[in-house]
């Protein structure tokens, strides 16, 4: 008997790219076929699944029918439109975006965190979390089943990805205009090399250059001088743990790398907590490496982490001067934990109930 159908809208995008490495990747494969969906522009395009050379089709609403699970890697309002539709010809609708994330009647999952969640879902939607909440969440996960999470507080150092192609793209630009000059030793050299070799900041996705710098801003400006990245963290945070009186904080900073998320997490717990203890624990998750010896100089980068599926915990600590509180480090590769590849396993999850 055939396994169930499904369907990965944006499929040659950034992360849709991702998501077909993936496919090709799995041991276990329960699909009994797989469409590729993409904008009219690449409907045709071939991409190889599994072996098997597939045609890439044009967005429409018919090519949902016989769809079980429908994932979609597109940007939000392409999955504001397409996503009920797919709901209403009957696929479960597994959205990466931020179109449905905060909808009280769509879940927002973390398959090691809250996989039960799935199960509940009236507009027939399951939400996937942003890249940056994604970072960390197994880990705070596991810890919080444990010690009861009471009070967050994150800076992210998020890569140039996370803009998308079009972040890529700039940061690999400025790359190219700042190689073999001497800059970053005064005031307004970085921007002068990236003006002579044509690059607009303006035209950039980022408010500053990105090369030799770090930039404290992430997303659009909200109320209070909070961006959207900032209010991500908290608000997704809340909702993914069931804690809604969570106490969070954030600061998000764009880093210039390609690829992969980093996070300084301080957690608070309502009981006490040991780095031994959260040692054991984490290391005893299966989506966790825990990399965590800085007397050999031993822990996560994103060099190290990006292209592979684990989330990187390590530089342990209990806090200082706050009680049950523990400081740590994470990397997770935005495009495929962050995105791709939890997208995937909520997808991987529903094919084992229908």
């Amino acid at each position: 008997m055939p396994g169930p159908v499904l369907a990965l809208v944006g499929a040659t995008g950034a992360v849709g790219t991702v998501m077909v490495d993936i496919f090709n990747g799995r041991t276990e494969w329960p699909w009994g076929e797989v469409r590729l969906i993409a904008s009219p522009r690449s409907a045709g395009k071939k991409i190889t699944v599994r072996g098997e050379e597939l045609t890439v089709l044009a967005l429409a609403p018919e090519v949902f029918d016989g769809v079980d699970v429908a994932m979609f890697d597109v940007p939000d309002e392409v999955s504001a439109q397409w996503a009920p539709i797919a709901a209403e010809r009957g696929a479960v609708a597994v959205d990466n975006s931020g179109a449905f994330r905060m909808d009280d009647q769509v879940p927002l999952v973390v398959p090691e965190v809250n996989d039960d969640k799935a199960a509940d879902r009236p507009r027939g939607i399951i939400a996937n979390p942003n890249c940056t909440t994604l970072s960390m969440m197994a880990a705070i996960g596991a810890l919080h089943r444990e010690f009861e999470l009471r009070e967050l507080v994150v800076s992210s150092y998020q890569a140039a990805s996370g803009a998308g192609q079009e972040g890529i793209d700039r940061l690999q630009a400025e790359y190219a205009a700042v190689a073999g000059k001497e800059v970053g030793v005064r005031a307004g050299d970085v921007r002068e090399a990236l003006a002579a070799a044509g690059l607009s900041q303006e035209d950039s996705p980022f408010p500053a250059p990105l090369a030799l710098n770090v930039v404290p801003w992430a997303g659009s400006l909200k109320a209070d001088g909070w961006n959207s990245e900032e209010l991500k963290v908290r608000n997704e945070s809340r909702k993914i743990l069931g804690i809604p009186d969570l106490k969070v904080s954030a600061t998000c900073v764009r880093v210039p790398v390609v690829t992969t998320h980093s996070l300084a997490v301080h957690a608070t717990f309502a009981n006490p907590v040991t780095v031994a203890q959260a040692h054991e624990i984490l290391a005893a998750q299966p989506s966790i490496v825990l990399v965590d010896n800085p007397e050999a100089g031993e822990f996560p980068t994103p060099a190290d982490v990006v292209g592979g599926d684990p989330t990187y915990v390590g530089r342990v600590r209990q806090a200082l001067d706050f009680p049950n509180t523990l400081d740590f480090f994470v990397c997770g590769d935005n495009l495929r934990k962050g995105a791709a590849l939890n997208t995937y396993e909520i997808a991987e999850s529903l094919a084992k109930t229908l």
